[in-house]
């Protein structure tokens, strides 16, 4: 048994990690983005300004949402790639040509100007590339032909060029650190000084280039060439991905990128809420539901048993959120109905003042009817499970045995047939592990309760991904050890069962 558990858990660590994988891939391909959010909250129009642009880099530098999700294949960028982007955007903003002939000189007709969707892609390449373009944006801001090129190619320097402050969202700055990012900070100042206006010309582009770029980069010469182990380590390592294991390691969740605070923190304040709640229902389903099936297996084929079926299966057929709305109107909203229940919340108002008995008693009123709404359709299921594992067992010669021995059907039955006859139970409640912190969203949100449910459905709507990967791993790893306790357990009810 303890060869067969050490084997299990070790290989939780590879099933963990393609979970992760999968995971982080899936939330990192789909549409939208925790940065899009963040540039589409600042509105149209500041959009559009160089500071709103630059908090925009900003933020995804700190969140590592600037780096490719898995593999890294930057430093392969040429010269070519980089200045097809750079005309991308310049020809973004010259004028469309009229149909008349009378635009200006620069304009385009409107079938060469580049959608939108390829502006964009454009602008967001260009910034993510970071330092890995460096050389080649100074290329081409030497080289180019057009003019409006070289001055867009100088600025983007202005942008990649600048170093990565570090961040403190995951706890205080050692004095090191502090003076690593105060040394950032001026540099970057610097750099900021080196922008051009669109009054610029060839000149002046030529003149910061000599004057400033070409010193900065020969004495940062290390930081932008990239040897073959360089490019080796950065193809696996400088990645999202390869970030965020990083500090899951450490068993850090990252930041939220809503409210800017650890994961790992907001997530212990919710899973009070959530362990209260699911643990009342699973622990109700458990304690009605098999007695109904063990009565129902010793009954069966009975009108009673029918009966009992029927209703079972009607409540299985009623949707919770249904449920949830006819309850919280009948029963909570008050005139015309009854207001017997709390409409919302986990617990009453002025909580801190409750004696002991007083705050439990408010949190059991509170949670009566999500509890309700969370396990009848688990009756039906549960008591199923149970009644089909006891008929199983009822027709085994040792239970015929048990009954020509003159034992009492009770006693055949509660003694002789429930523990064998519980394997299929068993199976469910590891199964149940993992609603201990996922909760019920759907529940959760109608009735206010501020637990691991509603905080998943607010990180899906905000796009927020490491507190949904914190709340999904830490769902797939409850998932693992359910399965592995109902594994346990088989040998402990059945002991048949061996895994020597």
């Amino acid at each position: 048994m303890t060869t067969y558990i050490v084997k299990r858990l070790l290989l939780m660590i590879p099933t963990l990690f393609f979970v992760a994988l999968l995971t982080f891939v899936v939330l990192n391909v789909v549409p939208g983005g925790p940065a899009a959010t963040q540039m589409g909250s600042q509105g149209t129009e500041s959009t559009t300004s160089q500071e709103s642009k630059e908090s925009y880099r900003i933020f995804k530098e700190q969140f590592n949402l600037d780096k490719p999700i898995v593999y890294n294949t930057r430093f392969w960028l040429g010269e070519k790639t980089v200045t097809r982007k750079l005309e991308t955007l310049v020809n973004s903003r010259r004028p469309a040509c009229p149909g008349d002939g009378s635009g200006a000189e620069d304009c385009l007709p409107p079938k060469q100007k580049p959608p939108t969707s390829e502006v964009i892609e454009a602008s967001e390449d260009l910034s993510d590339w970071g330092d890995y373009i460096v050389p080649e944006l100074f290329e081409v801001a030497q080289s180019h032909e057009s003019v409006d090129v070289r001055r867009l190619a100088a600025n983007q320097l202005v942008s990649n060029a600048q170093g990565s402050i570090l961040s403190n969202y995951s706890g205080s700055l050692t004095e090191e650190q502090e003076a690593k990012n105060d040394r950032i900070y001026s540099m970057n100042q610097e750099i900021e000084k080196w922008r051009l206006d669109q009054t610029k010309d060839a000149a002046a582009i030529d003149r910061v280039l000599k004057e400033n770029w070409k010193p900065f980069l020969e004495k940062h010469e290390d930081r932008f060439t990239f040897s073959r182990e360089e490019r080796f380590r950065a193809f696996f390592m400088d990645t999202r991905f390869a970030k965020y294991m990083a500090n899951l390691a450490t068993l850090d969740f990252g930041v939220s990128h809503v409210d800017k605070q650890p994961v790992i923190e907001t997530l212990w304040t919710k899973v009070q809420y959530t362990f209260a709640l699911s643990f009342s229902a699973i622990f109700l389903a458990f304690a009605v539901s098999v007695p109904i099936g063990i009565w129902s297996a010793s009954n069966q084929d009975t009108w009673l048993d029918q009966g009992v079926t029927t209703i079972l299966l009607m409540l299985f057929s009623l949707p919770s959120f249904f449920t949830a709305l006819l309850l919280l109107k009948f029963l909570a909203a008050g005139d015309p109905y009854w207001s017997i229940f709390p409409i919302d919340g986990f617990v009453g108002a002025n909580s801190e003042a409750m004696t002991t008995v007083e705050y439990f008693g408010s949190v059991a009123w509170h949670l009566f009817l999500p509890v309700i709404c969370l396990t009848y359709r688990r009756f039906a299921a549960l008591s199923r499970y149970a009644r089909t594992g006891i008929v199983d067992v009822i027709r085994s010669d040792y239970v015929r045995t048990a009954r020509a021995k003159g034992l009492s059907e009770p006693m055949v039955i509660l003694k002789h047939a429930t523990r064998n006859g519980m394997i299929p139970i068993l199976t469910l409640l590891g199964t149940q592990l993992p609603r201990l912190i996922g909760g019920s969203i759907v529940i959760e949100v109608i009735f206010g309760i501020p637990g691991m449910g509603s905080y998943l459905f607010a990180s899906i709507g905000a796009r927020d991904y490491n507190a949904l990967m914190a709340v999904l791993l830490i769902s797939a790893l409850l998932t693992l050890i359910g399965i592995l306790i109902s594994d346990i357990s088989y040998a402990i009810v059945d002991p048949r069962i061996s895994f020597d």
